[in-house]
């Protein structure tokens, strides 16, 4: 596949992001904030911070100017903190090209407005909504990075532009399937994040497996509930965009927002989950969007709620999942 590629954001998942592009033939520039991170990259191959046993592949260059960075790229990848997104988006979108596809490797939901990525990106660069395609599934970097074989989804709603990423991300170890379905496919990998916490904190709190697999079950029904308000399919929610990523998030000890759950269960604040991650998952911040949307939608989303409660409001776990149990049961 030919044609100049950009990653805007230098984590763990645009880094092998990042690989996956130059590996399926792209020549592909990856921006970081902090010139270390670009330095190791352009001397070793290696990002020092995040997959630092990955070898990038030579296409690979790294540069902590963005301007330069965007400048002809027809695939401009956006792989950094949902919550910085605007702020971000804003100082760049001069750079981009008239007809380049937005790809947003984001899984949150935005405070204070409720808007999914592609909302955002939307309103923020003032591109037509299909011009942006979304990438989710069962994502977990550390993994990709290392060839091992996964699927994922390319959202977008001009299905043309969706073929197009799908080329351009086609690996032997990595099978990008297509959908029209943006909304059912962010919300998955959004809603995911907080359910992987409260899987987290009954993992910690020495829960067994049926516990789990209700959490995951439940956690799915709630996030589809949700996903049919806004518009979204609700097969969307059976395949990998949300059933997939759903139980890698919360099965992997390599989720960020698992292990973030498992401090958390294990009674620590928030403040020394995040002291001892080094990082705030995803879903620490989005749970408080996710709760507003479902609310405003009129939406029940109880693990959401209680997952608010003990990140937020100080609940403890155990008083939250015993908030769960005795729910008044209701047909499923």
């Amino acid at each position: 596949m030919s044609g100049h590629a950009v990653v805007l954001g230098a984590g763990s998942w645009g880094t092998a992001f990042a690989k996956v592009l130059a590996d399926a033939g792209r020549d592909v520039t990856l921006w970081a904030r902090r010139e270390h991170v670009v330095d190791a990259i352009r001397e070793t191959g290696r990002n020092s911070e995040y997959l630092p046993e990955l070898r990038l592949p030579h296409r690979v260059t790294a540069t902590t100017d963005a301007a330069a960075a965007i400048d002809g790229a027809d695939l401009v990848v956006l792989a950094v903190p949902s919550q910085t997104l605007r702020g971000n988006l804003a100082d760049w979108a001069p750079f981009i090209g008239p007809d380049a596809t937005l790809v947003s490797l984001m899984k949150g939901i935005e405070l204070g407005t409720t808007k999914r990525m592609s909302q955002v990106i939307v309103e923020t660069a003032g591109v037509a909504e299909d011009r942006v395609a979304v990438v989710s599934g069962p994502n977990l970097a550390a993994e990709i990075a290392a060839e091992q074989p996964a699927a994922t989804v390319v959202a977008c709603t001009d299905m043309d532009r969706a073929t197009v990423v799908q080329t351009s991300v086609s690996t032997p170890y990595f099978r990008p399937y297509t959908n029209d379905d943006v909304i059912g496919c962010e919300l998955g990998g959004a809603v995911k994040n907080v359910i992987a916490l409260a899987y987290g904190m009954a993992t910690a709190m020495g829960l067994g497996d049926n516990t789990k697999a209700t959490l995951i079950t439940r956690g799915l029904a709630e996030t589809a509930r949700l996903g049919v308000a806004l518009g979204a399919d609700p097969l969307t929610f059976a395949g990998l965009a949300g059933m997939g990523d759903l139980v890698a998030t919360c099965s992997s000890p390599l989720s960020r927002n698992r292990t973030f759950g498992e401090h958390l269960g294990r009674g620590e604040t928030l403040e020394q989950a995040q002291t001892a991650t080094r990082q705030t998952a995803e879903g620490v911040k989005s749970c408080l969007a996710i709760r507003d949307l479902s609310r405003a939608h009129g939406v029940e989303m109880p693990i959401t709620e209680q997952v608010e409660r003990v990140c937020h409001e100080g609940a403890d776990p155990r008083l939250a999942m015993a908030v769960l149990m005795s729910r008044k049961p209701r047909p499923e």
